[in-house]
């Protein structure tokens, strides 16, 4: 494959998260409970948003979208790790290998813009309540969500496309479980300065700009919380918030770290794992964390259950 063009080469290694077959036939299984999981989890979300009527407002509109976008942005990274596992396998194709990213990044910028817009949302609603009914409309969400997926669609193509115009002319093993755009310019043996330059530039309107409205949005709601008289309404608005916030800095934490960081800090093994929390964890952990302290979601859940229970019986 010495000095081949990218048009020439039929195939990737993907090398995974281990080559130790005991440490692979675990790794296995926990990412398959974890995909199960994910999937799960964000399916009930849809479900109980589509069949309550009290669901019907911004707040979970945004949430629906969220969960529907974490099954899509799992489902294009874990099953190909999974059935080449099977399989014994770890080639990718070279469409494959591009299709593969082109929906990760896709889906990784969809689910950046709809975080921010939910952040958006909960300002609105805690800072400014008696604007929220005129500020929140349902036109401004079905615009944002648009926004959401033609501006993300736009990066990912700008990416893919780049990428084509390279080649690899040392050897074609990902050390990874999927294909990410960072491992992929790493293996390039031609000048990547344009395709690093888009990824400082375009590259960061999906993470850097979302991360900082969602900082700036949270700061002003936890400024708002101070002012709660009650000492149980501010712990609640904390509790809430906080946990929302952290699952916000583990996505986005990693994914800057992985990006936006200097290379010489970076590893095989750091960043593979650093993408294993904002591929995998992080979409499992949503489901738990925008239902477990909500009221209204756990009602929902709960008659949704009733109602399957009743139609099996």
């Amino acid at each position: 494959m010495e000095g081949a063009n990218l048009s020439e080469v039929s195939e990737f290694l993907l090398l995974g998260l281990s080559q130790d077959p005991r440490q692979q036939d675990l790794l296995f299984s926990v990412f398959l409970s974890m995909y199960l999981l994910t999937g799960l989890g964000n399916l009930l979300i849809i479900l109980a948003i589509a069949t309550d009527p009290r669901l019907h407002t911004p707040m979970y509109f945004f949430l629906a979208n969220l969960a529907f976008v974490d099954i899509c942005f799992t489902s294009t990274t874990i099953p190909k790790m999974l059935a080449n596992h099977v399989s014994g396998h770890k080639s990718i194709s070279y469409s494959g290998c591009l299709t593969q990213m082109f929906f990760f990044i896709w889906f990784a910028g969809i689910d950046s813009f709809l975080l921010t817009a939910m952040a958006y949302d909960r300002y609105v609603a805690i800072c400014h309540p008696l604007h929220y009914t005129t500020s929140i409309t349902p036109r401004l969400c079905g615009l944002l969500v648009t926004a959401s997926w033609t501006s993300a669609f736009a990066n990912a193509l700008t990416h893919t496309v780049l990428l084509t115009r390279l080649s690899f002319c040392a050897h074609n093993q990902i050390p990874h479980f999927f294909c990410d755009l960072s491992p992929l310019l790493k293996l390039a043996c031609s000048d990547t300065f344009l395709n690093n330059a888009m990824v400082y530039t375009i590259g960061a309107l999906p993470v850097i700009t979302p991360f900082v409205g969602i900082l700036i949005s949270y700061t002003q709601i936890f400024t708002a919380v101070l002012k709660i008289p009650s000492a149980g309404g501010k712990w609640k608005a904390f509790s809430t918030c906080g946990s929302h916030l952290s699952v916000v800095s583990l996505f986005y934490g990693t994914l800057i770290g992985v990006y936006f960081s200097p290379t010489s800090s970076h590893t095989a093994q750091k960043d593979t794992m650093a993408a294993v929390m904002y591929t995998v964890v992080t979409p499992m952990l949503n489901p738990f964390i925008y239902t477990l302290r909500n009221r209204d979601m756990k009602g929902a859940l709960g008659a949704l259950v009733r109602r399957k229970t009743v139609f099996v019986e």
